[in-house]
């Protein structure tokens, strides 16, 4: 490797949403940063399979409205 090119890689902390902690090598900050967390993997339907629809502004009913006669067939 070319000397002088790449960044440091040093221990930080990352904070969970939820409180808990845990060190990790990165190039992110200075040695011994908190990186602290919105989104939690623990917690976020991304990672949990739990999700919810939110219809904010009716944007659900109107998608459901507008699309509602795909895929009937009248006979």
């Amino acid at each position: 490797m070319k000397p002088g090119i790449h960044p440091d890689y040093h221990e930080i902390t990352v904070v969970m949403a939820d409180g808990s902690e845990y060190t990790t090598r990165s190039c992110y900050g200075e040695p011994g940063a908190k990186l602290r967390l919105d989104v939690d993997p623990k917690t976020h339907p991304a990672w949990t399979g739990v999700q919810r629809i939110l219809d904010t502004g009716g944007q659900v009913a109107k998608f459901n409205k507008r699309f509602s006669g795909i895929g009937n067939i009248k006979k």
